[in-house]
This record gives structure tokens, sequence and C-alpha cells, in this order.
């Protein structure tokens, strides 16, 4: 049998769920900051600092759910509600920095653009996606050595 190696089982396996749940996340942090940010909050803390922020947490349980339960389900070794508090527990961290990080970038193209901040925000959420794929595949849902 045909045992595929491991690049090309992360591009046709792993990076399209990957993908697909960082789509849906996207689009509820999308979804989010628009709302607040257009009805929400006024002046600059509430659209670009407070309404990012709610949108981020949002949009960041609607991806470990998804990583969870479709993108490194494989890796969980029992599913249990220690299990599901311990990768959330680090996910959350590892979010932490990706937020730190999308939240730079965001207020850098804002500023030099002058650009929506959802806009700015999209952009940032490309970066910050990277980040948040080297950190699943490596720390969070890391393959445990046999």
């Amino acid at each position: 049998m045909y045992a595929m190696p491991k690049l090309e089982h992360f591009i046709l396996k792993r990076f399209p769920k990957f993908l697909a749940g960082n789509l849906a996340g996207t689009a509820v942090d999308t979804l989010v900051i628009w709302l607040f940010s257009h009805f929400v909050f006024d002046g600059y803390v509430g659209k670009v600092i407070i309404s990012p922020v709610i949108s981020f947490e949002i949009a960041n349980f609607v991806n470990f759910l998804i990583c969870y339960y479709l993108t490194w389900n494989d890796r969980i070794s029992q599913f249990s509600g220690k299990s599901f508090m311990r990768h959330y527990l680090a996910y959350n961290i590892s979010c932490t920095g990706s937020f730190l990080l999308k939240m730079g970038m965001l207020m850098l193209i804002q500023y030099l653009t002058k650009w929506d901040v959802v806009i700015c925000n999209l952009l940032a959420l490309c970066v910050s996606g990277g980040f948040s794929l080297i950190m699943n595949e490596f720390v969070i849902f890391k393959k445990k050595k046999t």
C-alpha cells in the first residue's frame, strides 16, 4: 500500500481542513468586527481596539472547535472534557500571540493606508493565520512520538 509522505499528507489532507476552519473563523471575525465597529462602538478605541478583541475571541472559539473536532482530531488520544480544556488552554495561549501579531499588523496597515478597519483586519488575519498554522501543527496538536 502506498504510504503518503508527510508533506503530501499535510498539503492534501490537513491544510484544506485548516483553511476551511480559518475561512469559517474569518467569516465570523469579519461579521462580528463589522457589527461592533459600525453599530456598537464609536471612536478609535471602540472601533480599532475593542471590536477586534471581541471578534477575535469569538472567531478563536469557532476555529478551535474546528481544529479539535475536524482538522487535528486524529491527534487527540482521548476526547474528554479534560482533553478539550487542556487543548483549548494551549490554543488560547498561542492565539494570544497570534492576536498580538494581528493587532500590530491591523494598526500598522490602518495607520499607513487609512483603509476601513474591516479591510485592515482581513489583511492582518492573513499574517496571523500563518503563525496559527505553525503553532497548531508543531505545538498544540503535535504528533505524539510512538
